[in-house]
C-alpha cells in the first residue's frame, strides 16, 4: 500500500489523522509507504501508524519533496517532510538513496531503501516521491531513470519481487511511468485496477486543481519486478482506499493505492 498522507497541509491535520488511521486499520498493510509524512522531534507518523497497526517496523527519511513551507504556522515550526515505510517484517538494513535534482534549489530527494527479513527470503522495498512542478520536468525525468535503475540493480536479487511505492507523479501515459515500466511492472493493471482511477482526484475539495497535467490521474504507484531476471510476478485486488469523507473531510488530498501481491521467483 501506499499512500501521499499530505503531512500537516492544510490546517486540520489534527482532525485528519484519526480518519488517516482508521483507513489503514481497515486495510491492514503489510507493507506500506507514506509520503509527504511528519517527523516532529522523536516522534515520526510512521512511528504512530505502526503502533496504531500493531506493526514492528517504521523507518522515517527526510526528503527535500515537497519543502517545507518556509513561513510555517507557529506549531509546525520544526516539522520535517519525509517519506516513510511501515512494515510487518523488521528491517535488516536500511539506507537513504539521492535521487537527481539538477534544477531544484534546495534540500535533496531521496529514495528510502529497506530490506525486510520476510520468512521466505529478504523482500526489497523502495519507498520514492519525484518531483512535481513542471518548472522542473528535467529532474522528475532524471529521478524516474534513477528509481528504475535503482531497482533493477542486480545487488537486489533474491527469490523476492523487489517493490517500489510511491507517490512519484507519473501518470498512466505520461514519460515518467514509461522510463520506469522498461525495468518494472505497474502492478495496477496487473491487479485488475480499474484503468480510469484516479489517485489525485477533483472531487477532492483541496487537491491541487493547478497542476493540470496530473490532477485527475493515477500518479501514485505499487511497482515491482521479479527477484530474478525471467521470474513471474501475480498481482490482485488493485483497489483504492481513502476516497470517502470522514466528518466531511477526506483524509488526505490523495487517494491511497493498494494491491495484494504473490512474494514468488
Amino acid at each position: 500500500m501506499t499512500w501521499n498522507v499530505w503531512w500537516r497541509f492544510g490546517g486540520a491535520w489534527r482532525e485528519r489523522e484519526p480518519a488517516i488511521l482508521g483507513v489503514l486499520a481497515d486495510a491492514r498493510p503489510d507493507v506500506l509507504a507514506l509520503v509527504e509524512t511528519w517527523r516532529d522531534g522523536d516522534r515520526t507518523q510512521a512511528d504512530l501508524v505502526a503502533e496504531h497497526l500493531g506493526l514492528p517496523t517504521a523507518v522515517f527519511v527526510p526528503t527535500g519533496l515537497p519543502p517545507v513551507p518556509d513561513a510555517p504556522e507557529p506549531d509546525l515550526a520544526g516539522v520535517e517532510m519525509g517519506i516513510a515505510l511501515v512494515a510487518r517484517w523488521p528491517a535488516l538494513a536500511t539506507r537513504t538513496v539521492p535521487l537527481p535534482a539538477p534544477q531544484r534549489p534546495g534540500p535533496p530527494a531521496h529514495a528510502l531503501h529497506a530490506t525486510l527479513d520476510h520468512p521466505a527470503g529478504p523482500l526489497h522495498v523502495v519507498v520514492a516521491t519525484l518531483e512535481w512542478e513542471p518548472r522542473y520536468a528535467e529532474d522528475r525525468m532524471a529521478q524516474a531513470w534513477a528509481l528504475a535503475d535503482l531497482a533493477a540493480d542486480a545487488a537486489l536479487d533474491g527469490d523476492l519481487p523487489v517493490l517500489v511505492l510511491g507517490d512519484l507523479n507519473a501518470r498512466p501515459d505520461g514519460p515518467q511511468l514509461a522510463a520506469l515500466t522498461r525495468q518494472l511492472a505497474d502492478l495496477w493493471p496487473l491487479g485488475g485496477g480499474d484503468p480510469g482511477a484516479a489517485t489525485l482526484s477533483s472531487v477532492v475539495p483541496e487537491a491541487p486543481r493547478e497542476v493540470t497535467e496530473l490532477i485527475d490521474r493515477r500518479i501514485d504507484h505499487v511497482l515491482a519486478r521479479p527477484g530474478r531476471p525471467g521470474g513471474t510476478l501475480r498481482a490482485d485486488g488493485a483497489r483504492l482506499a481513502g476516497t470517502e469523507p470522514v466528518g466531511g473531510r477526506y483524509p488526505s488530498d490523495h487517494f491511497a493505492v493498494l494491491v495484494d501481491v504473490e512474494l514468488t521467483s
